[in-house]
């Protein structure tokens, strides 16, 4: 093999054998692994296990467990046999441990037992970042995923699938009668009797499932929230941004650094909505980074005027859009974003277009200027001072309402302003 960098025979025997710590340079992350838990005081986070007991087979050390769930954590394996597949074959592995492989049983029972501890170790590494000035910036972006749960979609029961589940049943149960029906009116044979006994084995299945059904459909009546799983009792089924699409799950809200996207805090919920999250999040990351002001960033799905509002009481400052719910575009209707306030004369302005404008009359009222419909209007050009805001008003008080529609013709204006219910009339501008 010339030409070509060579490899080793494996039968080959050395004088000395390789060290393990040859193969882990300097800036490999496991090193940082290693100092950290050695740092930690395990039994102050009320880890088990940390005292050995007197009896019996030796115990892992929760300090090698640990290290093996954090090297899990950032290399994304996240289940318990993969891990005992990494710990025999994997030389980081291996260093990390001191060639100790525990068991998946283990690995697995480490994870559940020790829930409230780990919460602990996150925390104690936030403080770490927070000492080493990584968190310096007061400011964070909120954001949650979907991640579903060991319980199959058939396990999860709420009101819609009951009812649906009830029906595909019922349907059932009439197409096999409808099949014996059919079936006592031919003349008896072997096969015709084998399929009557296949079909009434079917239809006894049935009635148990239906039975199972009800018992199902009151457990569900009788819970806070109309829905039951099965398998994994604290997961729900959530909308996934799929159309059509759903997972059982858990709703998983993190709050991460905007400077160096780190993990300030995070929280699991089975509510399918981020809209009641922002506060709560909010809060527990300003708690984390001991600040007095905090400034967070989330998405329109997070948009809530009360939980805006216990932000800005918090002393938080949230950057979020505000999600277009108004079906007034759909309906043919000018939607609120297509409303302007122009300070100096007219309270309201409809600005679509560049050239053709329709003006409308709002009458004055005691509680303030509205406009509603329908009323046929005109097309009308209006000058340039008109174009830039500086429409006149009329001489019985009434103000002007300015809209650039890119048409010709005559328009129906159905609701001009669909936000304002007090009554007034409009006219034609001429």
């Amino acid at each position: 093999m010339r030409r070509f960098v060579e490899e080793a025979d494996r039968g080959q025997w050395t004088l000395l054998p390789e060290c393990l710590d040859d193969f882990i340079d300097e800036s490999n992350p496991v090193r940082g692994i290693d100092v950290f838990v050695d740092a930690l005081d395990l039994a102050e986070m009320s880890f088990e296990g940390v005292e050995p007991a007197a009896t019996g087979r030796p115990s892992y050390h929760p300090a090698v467990l640990l290290k093996l769930y954090i090297y899990g954590y950032l290399n994304r394996v996240q289940s318990s046999r993969r891990l005992e597949r990494e710990a025999g074959r994997n030389v980081e592995v291996m260093w990390l441990l001191g060639r100790l492989a525990p068991d998946h049983k283990t690995i697995a029972d480490f994870r559940k037992d020790n829930g409230l501890a780990l919460r602990k170790v996150c925390a104690r590494f936030v403080e770490l970042c927070r000492e080493m000035g990584l968190l310096a910036t007061a400011s964070v972006a909120i954001d949650g995923s979907k991640f579903k749960a060991v319980n199959n979609r058939d396990k999860n029961f709420t009101r819609a699938k009951v009812e649906r589940r009830r029906a595909q049943l019922e349907e059932s149960v009439a197409r096999y009668l409808s099949q014996l029906d059919t079936a006592d009116r031919q003349e008896p044979t072997e096969a015709l009797a084998a399929k009557v006994t296949r079909l009434t084995e079917k239809l006894t299945k049935l009635k148990e499932e239906m039975g199972k059904l009800a018992v199902y459909e009151k457990q569900m009546l009788a819970s806070p929230d109309q829905q039951i799983s099965l398998t994994d009792p604290d997961s729900r089924s959530m909308a996934t941004s799929g159309r059509g699409s759903g997972v059982v799950g858990y709703n998983v809200q993190v709050a991460v650094d905007t400077k160096h996207h780190l993990i300030v805090t995070h929280e699991v919920t089975n509510s399918g909505s981020d809209r009641a999250q922002l506060a709560n999040m909010a809060k527990q990351a300003k708690a984390v980074l001991k600040t007095e002001t905090l400034e967070a960033v989330a998405d329109r799905g997070y948009f809530s005027s009360l939980e805006i509002l216990a932000c800005h009481e918090a002393g938080i400052t949230v950057t979020l859009p505000k999600p277009q719910t108004s079906g007034a575009k759909s309906d043919g209707r000018f939607g609120k974003q297509d409303f302007v306030y122009l300070q100096r004369r007219t309270p309201i302005a409809v600005q679509l277009g560049s050239n053709c404008h329709i003006a409308l009359r709002a009458r004055k009222t005691a509680s303030g200027y509205g406009a509603t419909g329908p009323q046929p209007v005109k097309i009308v050009r209006l000058n340039r001072s008109a174009r830039q805001g500086q429409s006149g008003g009329f001489p019985d008080g009434s103000m002007s309402i300015c809209s650039k529609l890119c048409s010709s013709a005559l328009m129906q204006i159905h609701k001009p302003c669909a936000s304002v219910e007090r009554q007034s009339s409009i006219r034609s501008a001429r």
